[in-house]
């Protein structure tokens, strides 16, 4: 289990930008592991034409796995587009359940939790921020296509 949790992955745990909530959130995501009981919830904001991420808020109840995804999270996601947040969340995934390479650009830190692809039961943790953060996308997306 030590590599799991090696140095660069509590040091995240650790320092985890925009904690809290966006009182003014556009989509709003709660994801929970019904393995462990971590849960994490994102807000963000979009840019007008809704294809970048103008603010984040993270509130994460997660261990130090689930924390140190939503702190890689947090960091780049303002500014990144939608697309690159989507394909960090497949990168992700694919790297956890399909032994692909991990994410590169903006979210290339995922890659210190490549080691947890050796343990499916902490998969489900270590995805929950990228999980939360599509779906609070995808609501804020929604929503506009409806107004």
């Amino acid at each position: 289990m030590s590599e799991l949790y090696h140095n660069r992955i509590l040091e995240l745990a650790a320092g985890i930008p925009h904690l809290g909530r966006l009182a003014d959130a556009e989509g709003s995501a709660l994801k929970v592991s019904r393995v462990c009981g971590s849960t994490v919830n994102v807000d963000v904001k979009l840019d007008t034409a809704g294809e970048r991420v103008t603010a984040i808020a993270v509130d994460p109840q997660a261990c130090a796995l689930g924390q140190a995804t939503t702190s890689i999270l947090a960091e780049h996601a303002v500014g990144a587009t939608v697309a690159e947040i989507r394909a960090a969340c497949d990168g992700l995934r694919a790297m956890l359940k399909d032994g692909a390479a991990p994410p590169d650009g903006r979210f290339w830190e995922l890659r210190h939790l490549e080691p947890v692809a050796d343990y499916p039961p902490r998969h489900t943790s270590t995805l929950l921020a990228f999980d939360a953060a599509v779906a609070a996308i995808d609501e804020a997306l929604a929503a506009r296509a409806a107004a």
